[in-house]
């Protein structure tokens, strides 16, 4: 009878079997680091392409902000004086021109649209993680809740805005108004001050000089409120400012980065 012999497997000791077991951990570990290091690495190189958008929105939104806020003070400017105008004399009173000139920008309208596409798809992809700076986020918020605030403001004053250009329209003709308008458009400050000095002495008639009407008309572009807009939007400066300047120092970015 043939006779089968087991052939003798060496016993490890115990240090054998520690090594083993640390050596597993190590690489265990060692793979969890580099995993680890890996997700660290695509999130910062994302959170700079999202800073890089969101840099070039909050620029473009302070440049339209500021034209906004030139625009919504020569036009509250304007208004004063015509308010002015109207306090110290009665309507037939006044040159038509001046009342012509400061009477159109109670017809101004100007909105600001923020540039939100980069602030809208960090919410939608919950992005907004790769800014872990809670000082930074709450400062995010506060500029779009600003956004809204003004844009609903500006929604409340729109039928007000309708009934002004109504009236507007009792009182001055549209000929001479798009005159005017014309001017206003003129960029070369000296040039545009001369247009309107050279139209305010040609007196172009009014349809209506009627005192009721023009106090009417003046209770009607005060409940636009734009001193208001001129608030909200310097204060939504400022959060865009701050933003930008954030961004700028934590990502080293530099205008005209894409």
């Amino acid at each position: 009878m043939e006779v089968h012999h087991h052939p003798e497997v060496e016993k490890k000791g115990f240090k054998e079997y520690l090594l083993e077991g640390l050596m597993i951990f190590v690489a265990v570990t060692m793979s969890f680091f580099a995993e680890s290091l890996r997700e660290h690495i695509t999130e910062h190189d994302r959170a700079k392409e999202f800073a890089v958008t969101l840099y070039a929105d909050l620029k473009a939104d302070t440049a339209e902000l500021h034209d906004y806020l030139t625009y919504t003070k020569n036009a509250q400017a304007n208004i004063d004086t015509l308010m002015q105008l109207l306090a110290d004399a009665e309507p037939k009173q006044v040159l038509t021109g001046k009342l012509y000139w400061f009477g159109l920008w109670g017809g101004a309208y100007k909105v600001f649209i923020p540039h939100d596409a980069t602030l809208q798809e960090m919410k939608n992809s919950a992005s907004l993680r790769y800014f872990a700076d809670l000082p930074f986020n709450r400062e995010l918020t506060q500029y779009e809740q600003l956004g809204h605030n003004l844009k609903t403001f500006e929604n409340l004053t729109d039928g007000v805005y309708t009934e002004v250009r109504k009236i507007r329209a009792q009182l001055f003709s549209f000929k001479y108004n798009a005159i005017i308008n014309e001017v206003s458009h003129i960029k070369d400050s000296k040039l545009r001050r001369d247009k309107i000095d050279a139209f305010i002495k040609t007196n172009p008639p009014l349809l209506n000089t009627d005192k009721v009407l023009f106090n009417e008309y003046v209770e009607l572009v005060r409940s636009r409120f734009l001193d208001r807009k001129i608030v909200f939007a310097e204060e939504i400066l400022v959060h865009a400012d701050t933003l930008i300047a954030g961004l700028k120092k934590k990502y080293n970015l530099k205008d005209g980065e894409e």
